[in-house]
C-alpha cells in the first residue's frame, strides 16, 4: 500500500511544471516514502529515487527521506541496509546542499543519547561533502554544523582511565577523530586565504567560524578530559586531538603566544564581528595554557623567550578561573597549571607589587577553599603543596604582605596554624647571620606578632575548634622568647610582652581553666550516669552538649573518649603555656 501511494504520488509530480509541488505532495512524498523503507522496499524505493525522470522531484524532496534512511544505515545487520545506502548517496548528489545541511543536522540534533556517536560519524564526511558543495558561502553553514555537532560531542562521557580512552565505550575519542577529518579543507582553505593575501583578516568569516570551534572544543571536551602521558598511553586520540586544535590556531593566524597573553595584551576596544569575551573566551584559553605548559602539547611551535615571571602573570587569571570553581577536572588542573607556572619562577623573586593585581591577591584565597573544602584528599594535598611553593616564591615584604592579609581572610584554624608556622621560619631565617631584613624584624613584625597572638573571640573563642591556631601561636611565642636575647630584642618582643601577656595570655589562661572545669564536670557526670545505669547502658546511645553545640548521638564508651581527649587537649596546651610563663618569669619580665 505505502509502496502505492509513493510510486503514486511521484508519478503525478512528474507531471507538474517548474517544479511548482505543493505541501501536499511534499507530506505525501515524505510519509509514504518512510513507510516504505521502514518496511523494507528499500530496493523498490532506490529503483524510482535513480529514474532520471524523477531527478527534479528528488532534488526537491529527498532530503526529507533522511531521517528514515540513517535510522536503517545505523543497524549494521539490516538487510534493507545496501539499498538505504545507495538512495541516502543519491540524495547527498542530487539534492538542494543548504536544505541538507539543514536537515543532517537535525538528524545530528535528534539522535538518542545512547546513538550520538554513531550518528556523527556516520553523517560527518556527506556533511563535509554537501559543505564544500556551497562554495564562498558556506562559511555560516560551515559555523552551524561544528555548533550543532560540538553540542552534542559536549553530552557524551569523558573517559577517566587509560582503559576507558581505549574501549571507547561511548565513541568519544572517535568522534573527535572523525572531527578533525571534517574540518581538514575548511581549514586549508583559510590557510590559503592567509598565503594569498598574506594578512590575517579579523573578517574572515570562516576563519572566525573555525576559530570558534577550536576554542568551543578546549571548553569541552578537552577541559573535562585528563590527557594520559605518551609513557602511559601511547596512541591517544583525545591526546592527538587536543594537538591538532593548537596546531589549527596556530596555522589560521592565531599564534599560541598572542592567545596566552590575550588577556594581558588586549585592548579595551577591538574591531571585528565578535567581542572579545566571546570570541576568546577565557576557559578556553585557561586550557590551552595547561595543555602547553603542563602536557607540553604543541610546545614545538611555542618560542621559548619569555620570561618566568611574565608567562606566571599571563597564567594567573587561567589559574584563578580554574580554582574558582569546585569540579575535580578543573580544580586539578588549575593546581598543575600553577605548580608549572611558579617552578620556573626563583625562589624569592616575585615583588610586593603583583600581590596588587586581583589574581594574585585571588588565588590564594582559592588554594585556601581547595585545601580546606575540597573533599577529595589527593586535591587537598597537593593544593597544600602548591600554597607553600607560592609562598617560597615571593619576595620577603610580598610574604609578609601576604600573611597579613591570609590571616585576616582564611577563617580556617589550620590555614592560619600553616601560616603561624611559615612565619616562624622566615623570622628563624631573619635571625640568621648575614639574612636581616626590616620585615620579619623589628617594627614591622611587631604588628604582625600582635595580629598572630590573639586570640579570636577572647576567653570565649572554642579551643578545640581553634586548636591549630593556638598550638603555633605558643610554639612561635616560645621560640621567640628562647631564640630572641632579651639584651639583643632584635624581633622586638621583649618590648612587647606585657602587651602579649594581656592580650593573649591571660586570656587564654582564663578561657583554658573554664575548658577544663567544664568538660570535667561532664566527664564526672558521665562516668556516674554509666555508673547508675549499669549493664544496659553499654548499648544504650546517649547525647552530650559541649559548649552549646550537641554532639552526636553515641554510647557511654565513645562519650568518655571524647570527653578525654579533649581533657588531654588542654592538658598540652596548658604544657606549652605553662613552659612559656616560666620562661618569662626567669627573665623576670612576668
Amino acid at each position: 500500500m505505502a509502496l502505492e501511494q509513493f510510486s503514486d504520488v511521484v508519478q503525478r509530480c512528474q507531471t507538474i511544471q517548474d517544479e511548482n509541488f505543493s505541501p501536499v505532495d511534499f507530506d505525501l512524498f515524505q510519509s509514504a516514502g518512510k513507510t516504505c523503507i521502514e518496511q523494507g522496499d528499500g530496493a523498490q524505493v532506490l529503483s524510482i529515487i535513480i529514474d532520471d525522470k524523477n531527478t527534479n522531484i528528488v532534488r526537491c524532496m529527498g532530503w526529507n527521506l533522511l531521517e528514515p534512511l540513517v535510522k536503517v544505515l545505523l543497524k549494521k545487520e539490516d538487510k534493507n541496509r545496501p539499498h538505504c545506502h545507495a538512495i541516502f548517496t543519491h540524495i547527498i548528489e542530487v539534492c538542494s546542499s543548504k536544505e541538507l545541511v539543514v536537515g543532517l543536522l537535525e538528524q545530528v540534533e535528534e539522535a538518542e543519547s545512547d546513538a550520538i556517536a554513531e550518528v556523527i560519524i556516520l553523517l560527518l564526511r556527506p556533511l563535509q561533502t554537501v559543505l564544500l558543495k556551497l562554495g564562498k558561502k558556506k562559511s555560516s553553514s560551515v559555523g552551524m554544523a561544528l555548533s550543532t555537532v560540538l553540542g552534542q560531542v559536549a553530552q557524551l562521557p569523558v573517559p577517566l582511565s587509560k582503559e576507558q580512552e581505549e574501549d571507547d565505550v561511548f565513541g568519544l575519542c572517535r568522534c573527535c577523530t572523525a572531527l578533525l577529518d571534517f574540518i581538514r579543507p575548511f581549514v586549508e582553505e583559510v590557510k590559503e586565504n592567509i598565503k594569498h593575501s598574506r594578512s590575517v583578516s579579523r573578517d574572515d568569516e570562516l576563519k572566525g567560524e573555525i576559530l570558534k570551534f577550536c576554542m568551543k572544543s578546549l571548553s569541552e571536551p578537552l577541559l573535562e578530559v585528563q590527557l594520559k602521558d605518551p609513557d602511559t598511553l601511547e596512541q591517544s586520540p583525545l591526546r592527538d586531538f587536543a594537538t591538532e586544535i593548537l596546531v589549527i590556531l596556530s596555522s589560521i593566524g592565531e599564534p599560541l603566544p598572542n592567545l596566552l597573553c590575550h588577556n594581558m595584551l588586549r585592548k579595551r576596544e577591538v574591531p571585528g564581528f565578535l567581542e572579545e569575551e566571546v570570541r576568546y573566551p577565557k576557559e578556553s584559553l585557561a586550557c590551552l595554557a595547561h595543555l602547553l605548559f603542563v602536557k607540553h602539547i604543541a610546545m614545538d611551535i611555542f618560542p621559548a623567550v619569555l620570561s618566568p615571571i611574565f608567562l606566571l602573570q599571563c597564567n594567573m587569571e587561567y589559574v584563578e578561573l580554574l580554582l574558582s570553581r569546585t569540579e575535580e577536572s578543573w580544580l586539578q588542573k588549575g593546581l598543575e597549571l600553577y605548580e608549572k607556572s611558579l617552578v620556573r619562577v626563583e625562589d624569592c623573586s616575585l615583588p610586593v607589587d603583583l600581590l596588587d593585581l586581583k589574581p594574585f591577591f585571588s588565588v590564594p584565597q582559592n588554594l585556601v577553599k581547595v585545601m580546606t573544602l575540597c573533599p577529595v584528599q589527593t586535591v587537598r594535598t597537593k593544593g597544600l603543596s602548591v600554597f607553600q611553593l607560592s609562598i617560597d616564591k615571593f619576595t620577603t615584604e610580598a610574604k609578609y604582605k601576604l600573611f597579613r592579609c591570609l590571616l585576616k581572610t582564611s577563617e580556617h584554624a589550620g590555614v592560619e596554624g600553616y601560616i603561624i608556622k611559615n612565619i616562624k621560619n622566615q623570622i628563624d631565617l631573619s635571625l640568621g647571620p648575614g639574612n636581616e631584613n626590616e620585615w620579619f624584624l623589628g617594627k614591622h613584625l611587631l604588628p604582625l606578632l600582635h595580629q598572630v597572638l590573639r586570640l579570636p573571640q577572647g576567653p570565649e573563642t572554642d579551643l578545640l575548634h581553634n586548636l591549630d591556631r593556638i598550638m603555633e601561636s605558643l610554639n612561635l611565642l616560645r621560640y621567640l622568647l628562647i631564640r630572641d636575647k632579651e639584651w639583643e630584642n632584635e624581633t622586638g618582643i621583649w618590648s612587647e610582652l606585657h602587651k602579649i601577656e594581656d592580650s593573649f595570655l591571660k586570656p587564654l589562661r582564663m578561657g583554658l581553666n573554664m575548658s577544663k572545669a567544664h568538660y570535667e564536670a561532664e566527664l564526672k557526670n558521665a562516668k556516674e550516669n554509666k555508673k547508675s545505669s549499669g549493664t544496659e547502658s553499654k548499648a544504650a546511645a546517649c547525647t552530650v552538649t559541649v559548649e552549646n553545640e550537641r554532639l552526636p548521638n553515641m554510647t557511654p564508651e565513645m562519650q568518655l573518649q571524647v570527653l578525654q581527649s579533649a581533657l588531654f587537649t588542654f592538658d598540652l596546651i596548658e604544657s606549652v603555656l605553662a613552659r612559656i610563663e616560666e620562661i618569662a618569669e626567669a627573665k623576670g619580665r612576668v
